[in-house]
């Protein structure tokens, strides 16, 4: 049987479950789908609908976004870490510490798995510079 062309999705759901230290019928079961059918799909004889995608996205615990890229139903989108940093810093709910540390710990992440700085070219705030609503939250003086 020829290979479909569905991108690296076969390579890529092969590495995540490794990743995740699932043998094949471990992930089979956890995202309901047949062991052949799923040997299938990671050796590319198989183009697996968005349904299926989902699935497997929550058995190995990552986003379906992340899959649909893979298997060329989305375009992957190039914000690199920019929407991450915006929402820790913007969350209410969050003290600057945490926001702090959340970034930190983020970015570690990141360069560890050889991603540079997740705030892209514009630069934007740090984890060392509190968003500008929390200076004025904190009763900074300088705050606008």
């Amino acid at each position: 049987m020829a290979s479909l062309n569905v991108g690296n999705l076969g390579e890529f759901l092969r590495e995540q479950r490794r990743s995740a230290q699932l043998s094949l019928r471990q992930l089979a079961d956890a995202a309901g789908v047949s062991n052949p059918y799923l040997s299938q799909i990671e050796r590319g004889l198989r183009k697996p609908s968005a349904d299926i995608l989902q699935q497997l996205a929550k058995a190995l615990r990552i986003s379906a976004e992340t899959l649909y890229v893979q298997a060329g139903i989305l375009d992957e989108r190039k914000v690199d870490g920019v929407e991450v940093h915006t929402a820790i810093l913007t969350d209410p709910a969050l003290t600057e510490k945490q926001k702090q540390v959340l970034l930190q710990i983020y970015e570690s992440f990141r360069k560890e798995n050889g991603h540079g700085s997740g705030r892209g070219e514009s630069g934007g705030a740090t984890a060392h510079e509190p968003a500008p609503d929390a200076r004025e939250a904190d009763g900074d003086p300088h705050a606008t």
